[in-house]
């Protein structure tokens, strides 16, 4: 049975799972953040919101590409182990980080410039499609029965972690440089150390072991990760999940990107990364609390508790959206209010419903096409929302995937309930089974 005290190998190996999540934040947000000083360097033009379309563009073809992850990266953590998706996902993700850095601008190298970003996030958004469903798959192996939304929390702690330290950064790097040379070259200074944090992070999980669970139950199965399996036997278990991140996939792609690049339009340079630094900081000390709650009374409840609650605040305070600080911290921080229950709960509502020889492909598939498809227009669509006094429909659809967690919270019971895999060997428990640790 797991120890009332983990391991340090145990935690060790906890910490290089979800510190995936870290980087992931710190570099989508940082895109958002710097999308319009950077954008005129790729994207040249008199309008400046035309160039930031150009950007957005970009933005939304590396999550168009997150289902290729998540089928490609989730189906390899089936067949081949987490730990090879995993160091598999974060090398994509800092080659991206470090391309964008170093990729020269339209003035020095022509439309080269603009095709090297799109190659980055291209390699990104694959990376994004796959990192966060193998992290799911070991955490919700290793974590016990009845602490896994405690363990989910860390997820969220760590995408706040990577929010925070991205907009301090930005913040810091604004107050410093100012707006001249921060539109020359001081924005790529986040992508740097992105990729420098990705390295570090690829050599940690080189010394990551594979769950426990899957070398007993799954690595020598001939049906692991497959595709054709998962939605044909399990065609209730896709829905559920696809109805479970909805939410999260268009309240991602407009929290963590239109608002604080509308914000930054609107506010004064650096006040926009103040913002997203309180509202995160704040919420990294609530994180595990939340957690706990949802083991108490349930990520079920909690979920749709979260969704009915930002489907009101986050309506109305994106559409009375101001340049002060105050109201871009109601506006923000009622998303990542929301974000962090979500991705607080969603780990083990989505691993309870899929078996583990297809877990982390079932985990993946619907998250990345959510996040494709809603996470990836909402950017160019809240834009052109807002240039046509439509901004008012666009967060209705927004809130609309929200509440999906409803029909979804229903339908989960049956889910779950309905038979998946091999049991484990007579007399032990799948929470019983050993926890994974690190090793060569």
């Amino acid at each position: 049975m797991p120890t009332a005290t983990p391991q340090p190998s145990h935690r060790r190996a906890v910490a290089a799972t979800v510190v995936g999540n870290f980087i992931e934040s710190f570099d989508w947000l940082g895109y958002g953040l710097f999308a319009p000083l950077f954008a005129t360097r790729f994207f040249p033009s008199h309008n400046s919101l035309t160039s930031l379309l150009g950007a957005f563009a970009v933005l939304g073809i590396g999550v168009l590409v997150r289902p290729i992850g998540g089928i490609l990266l989730g189906r390899h953590a089936d067949r081949h182990g987490r730990r090879p998706a995993l160091i598999l996902a974060i090398s994509l993700m800092a080659g991206g980080s470090l391309l964008i850095a170093l990729t020269p601008s339209y003035a020095h190298i022509g439309l080269l410039a603009p095709l090297l970003l799109l190659l980055a996030r291209t390699a990104q958004g694959i990376s994004h499609g796959g990192e966060w469903p193998a992290a799911t798959a070991y955490l919700m192996e290793v974590a016990p029965r009845h602490r896994k939304a405690t363990y989910g929390s860390l997820f969220s702690l760590s995408t706040c972690a990577g929010a925070f330290t991205a907009s301090l950064l930005g913040g810091a790097l604004t107050t410093a440089l100012g707006p001249g040379p921060m539109a020359s070259w001081g924005w790529r200074v986040p992508f740097l150390i992105g990729g420098i944090l990705g390295l570090v992070l690829l050599v940690l999980r080189t010394g990551l072991a594979e769950t426990e669970i899957y070398r007993r139950e799954v690595h020598s199965r001939r049906d692991r990760g497959s595709l054709r399996q998962l939605l044909r036997a399990h065609r209730r278990s896709v829905l559920t999940a696809t109805l479970f991140v909805a939410g999260t996939g268009a309240v991602g792609g407009t929290w963590t990107a239109v608002v604080p690049a509308l914000g930054g339009r609107l506010a004064t340079p650096g006040t926009m990364m103040w913002v997203v630094v309180t509202a995160t900081a704040t919420m990294m000390l609530l994180n595990v609390p939340i957690g706990l709650l949802a083991d108490r009374i349930g990520a079920t409840r909690l979920l749709v508790a979260a969704s009915a609650f930002f489907a009101v605040t986050g309506s109305v305070s994106y559409l009375t959206m101001t340049g002060t600080f105050a109201s871009l911290l109601f506006t923000y921080g009622s998303g990542v209010v929301y974000l962090v229950c979500a991705t607080t709960v969603l780990p083990k509502l989505l691993t309870d419903i899929f078996p583990t020889k297809v877990r982390a492909l079932g985990v993946g598939l619907p998250n990345a096409v959510m996040s494709a498809v809603l996470g990836g227009i909402a950017p160019a669509g809240a834009t052109w929302a807002a240039e046509h006094d439509a901004s008012a429909w666009f967060i209705t659809g927004v809130m609309a995937a929200v509440l999906l967690a409803v029909p979804a919270s229903l339908l989960a019971p049956a889910a779950t309930a309905a038979p998946t895999e091999t049991a484990p060997p007579t007399g032990t428990r799948r929470e019983e089974l050993p926890l994974a640790t690190t090793g060569s």
